[in-house]
Formats: structure tokens, sequence, C-alpha cells
């Protein structure tokens, strides 16, 4: 269907046309005519179908055509979103698309200063896309009223929930009009948001162009069964062996983010880490890189995530699996967009064995299996800085000769000083010098102080045994077990119940 038999103005067919867009995905057939009806609307659809436009573009012809000439300070239209990068998303397609329109566009977020947004709110706006922390926020110091608000979207409403926004949701509903009509968008379609739905939609259309929490179908879905310690040498494979120039890959946790992003970069492989912990500015400069092939590889959380429109990217990564099954649908969504082709890889150890039944039975059905392929596990090699500081000062070792540079100790000087503190029995040399770059290996090290043995030097040289070598050393899967009270398996094994 083409967008000209929706009804939209000529100034939105020209914008369209301008962006590219021949016919319209079956979400905007569906929920255009809907919204400008005037009727509230629940709409259930992908990510990545172009629900963004669905909302916005009936928006914008509604406020262009309603009360013109009258005051615009206030604004007149409400966007909730639950991240940063999803409200920038949403509020640079309405200026594309209402740029030929006489309709002002401001968003508002947190992360950054709140100044400049109380300045721009001053202004005026028509339509207004925020979060709802910095949302509430303006409203509590009485630098914004939505006192004329006749329109309300609740954008990815189960990310809402699934973030606990449902308290600040109750406060916006109490600051807008009762009159007004309201949209609730959702990848996924759970009783939760039914629920919600009730609270605040009256009598809506219901729009549904999918399954419920189905996936793109143009996403080719695989899972490789891995131990946990291997999963990050498989992902450098991938990434070498098929030559990918882009890859989204997800992690649980925001220090996990981080640590897989320097060892892939340890691994010779371009990688930045975008997560809630990083300031706004270091997120929208590593989305950047990772769009313009800087960056091969952008590891990130699911809230970091959600919002991120890449076009055609290629490949996503579930490194961990996520502890809610709904947002696999999320994850996977930001690839195969807009139609386009795309692949969801998933690396499973075996304490994800439950979550992913969980996802499989969110899904009804299950994902297939790839044959893991060989690849090389390389040894936990000290940082690059360390290896170069090892090079130049191999009796000090890195940390030592560190510690020296930075004090302006002992250069020049003989290091007989140093060998006679150690035939003294003082700060014995591979507990002073050796510092393990990984948690197990410092757990191993906990372990051997603890029993009175010496370290072994393969570890100080950081040489790699292979996964089933134990000599002392706590490997992850152990670790794996000790948090998962012993359900995890050091052999690797998998069973799936």
């Amino acid at each position: 269907m083409s967008f000209s038999d929706l009804g939209l103005s000529p100034e939105l067919l020209r914008a369209v046309s301008e962006k590219g867009y021949a016919s319209c995905t079956p979400i905007q057939s569906e929920a255009i005519p809907a919204i400008l009806a005037g009727g509230d609307v629940l709409a259930a659809a992908q990510t990545g179908t172009g629900k963004t436009a669905a909302f916005v573009l009936p928006i914008l012809q509604r406020l262009a055509g309603a009360e013109a000439g009258a005051p615009r300070k206030l604004p007149r239209a409400l966007v909730l979103t639950p991240t940063r990068e999803l409200a920038a998303q949403v509020a640079d397609n309405a200026r594309v698309y209402g740029r030929h329109l006489d309709i002002r566009t401001a968003v508002v977020f947190g992360g950054v200063g709140i100044n400049p947004q109380i300045e721009e709110l001053r202004r005026g706006c028509d339509l207004l896309i925020a979060t709802p922390g910095r949302l509430l926020d303006l409203a509590g110091q009485g630098a914004l009223s939505l006192s004329r608000i006749g329109q309300f979207v609740l954008d990815e409403a189960d990310r809402m929930l699934d973030m606990g926004f449902i308290h600040a949701i109750r406060q916006v509903l109490k600051l807008l009009p009762p009159e007004r009509q309201n949209l609730m968008f959702s990848a996924t379609y759970s009783e939760d948001i039914r629920s919600l739905a009730q609270r605040f939609l009256r009598n809506p259309r219901t729009v549904e162009v999918a399954g419920r929490n189905s996936t793109a179908e143009r996403v080719e879905q695989c899972l490789y069964r891995v131990p946990k310690e291997h999963k990050r040498h498989l992902l450098a494979h991938l990434i070498h062996q098929g030559n990918w120039q882009q890859v989204l890959v997800f992690t649980r946790t925001k220090h996990g983010a981080n640590r897989l992003a320097k060892q892939i970069e340890d691994a010779g492989i371009a990688a930045a880490a975008i997560h809630g912990n990083k300031s706004q500015s270091a997120r929208v400069r590593a989305l950047e890189d990772f769009k313009s092939c800087r960056v091969t590889a952008l590891v990130a959380t699911e809230v970091a995530a959600r919002g991120l429109d890449i076009k055609e990217l290629p490949h996503v990564v579930n490194f961990e699996l996520p502890n809610v099954p709904e947002d696999y649908v999320h994850r996977i969504g930001r690839t195969a967009r807009a139609g386009a082709a795309g692949s969801a890889i998933s690396l499973v150890s075996p304490d994800e064995a439950p979550l992913l039944r969980d996802i499989e039975r969110l899904l009804k059905c299950l994902i297939p299996v790839a044959a893991l392929p060989q690849f090389p596990i390389a040894a936990d090699a000290a940082p690059e800085s360390e290896r170069r500081a090892q090079r130049t000062s191999p009796r000090t070792g890195p940390a030592g000769g560190r510690r020296q540079a930075d004090r302006g100790v002992n250069r020049g000087r003989s290091e007989a000083p140093g060998r006679a503190r150690q035939a003294a029995g003082q700060v014995p040399r591979e507990s002073r010098d050796s510092r393990p770059q990984q948690d197990d290996q410092r757990n191993a090290g906990d372990n051997r102080r603890q029993s009175g043995s010496q370290p072994d030097p393969a570890h100080s040289r950081h040489v790699h045994r292979g996964p089933h070598h134990q000599g002392g050393q706590m490997s992850s899967d152990r670790h794996a077990a000790h948090r998962n009270g012993g359900r995890g398996r050091s052999d690797g094994g998998w069973r799936r119940a």
C-alpha cells in the first residue's frame, strides 16, 4: 500500500518521498488511519517495522490542522519513551517528517544539563518527546505544563514496565488533561501490557500485524552451546572468520560490557561499550563511531540498546542471554529492520539453559543449534600496555616497573637490593610482579596463598593449558556452579530440560 492511500497531507507525503519510502509497512497501513480517526489505539508491532512513523506521521498531521494561529507555548502532543536514545531517535524522525510543516519539536531526557532544555521549552513547542524521569523533574520545577496535551503516546510500553516506570507513568497521567487521544505501542504483548492499557485507553482500536511476541521473519536465528569461559574466544573467531564489519553484542551488566569490549580490543577488533553509566556524549560518540564503521563491535546492555536505529545492521550477538525472555525479541529486533535481512546469534553456556527454555517457550519454537566450529583459545595475556612494560623492563615486571616509573624511584640503580630482599624472604618476587588479569586466576592465587603453596609459573607466563586443566585454578564454570547453587558443570556439559 502507498502512503498516498492513507490520507496524509501533501507536505507529509513529500517528506516521506524525500526519505526514500515508496510503500508503507503493515503496521503503518493499519495504525495511521486509526490514529487520524481520533480514537485510542493499542498497537503491537515488532521492532524495526516502522512503528515510529506509524504514530509520528498522523500526530504531525493532526497538530498541523488543529488550532491554526493559536498560542503555541505549551506542547500539544507528548511521546513518552524509556531511554534517551529512543527519545532522540523519535525526535529526529519527527523533525524529518515535519520539515515542510510549521511544527516545532522538542526532546528532553536525563544525562545532560537541564537548563538548555528549560530554555527550549520556554520558546515553545508543539510536539514533546521525553523520558519519564526528566519530564517529571521539569514539571516539578514548574518549567513545563502538560495541560494542553491532546495526544499522548506511550512508546515501548513493555520496556517501560520492565524498567520499573509504572509509578512514573501514573504520575505523568495525573498531569495530563482527561480529554485526550491515547496511543500505546509495544514490541511484545503480555498480560501486563493489557492491564496497563485498560487503565488509560478507552475503547482502543487494537492493531496486531504479527503474532504476539514474534520475531521479524527475516532474522536468521541460531545458537552455539559453548562453555562460559570460551565465549569471548568464539566471538572473536566469528568476527574474524566472517569478516564482520558491524556487530551489536549484548551483555547483561555494565561491568560485563566494559570487560568484554576490552577483551575484544585485545583480540585486535575495534570495540566500544555503551551502557547507562556512560555519559550522554560518550554514548553518542560510541554510536556514531559504530554507524560509521570506525568501531566493529558495539557492546551494549539492554537499556542502552533500546532505541538504537542502525540502518542495515547485519549481526546481533547475545553474548549472554537476557533474564527477561521478552528482551530477546527486542535484542534481535535491532537487525533485519525495515524489511532487510540479518542474523541473530546466541552464545549459550550450560548455566543459561533455563533462560533458553524460557525464551523458546515465549517464541513457541526451538532456536536452531549450530555446530561449534574449531576456534583458537588465546592465552590469558596481559594488556598491551603491560606487555610493552614487560619488554622494556623484564626484570621488574609490568606492575613493579610502573610503580617505579611513577614515583621516580630506583632509576639507574642496581637490582641487587631487590634480590637481597627476595633472598631474605621479603615480598616474594612472583606474588609481587605477577598480576593475572582474569578473575579465575585471581581466585586461584587466593586459593594457593591460603594453602601455602607457591604460584604456578605457568600462570605467571599466562600460558593457557586448555579448558579442562584445573591445576589449582578455579575455572569460570566452577564460579558459575558456586553462583548458581551447584548447577554449573565444569566440563561444559549440556542438558536441555
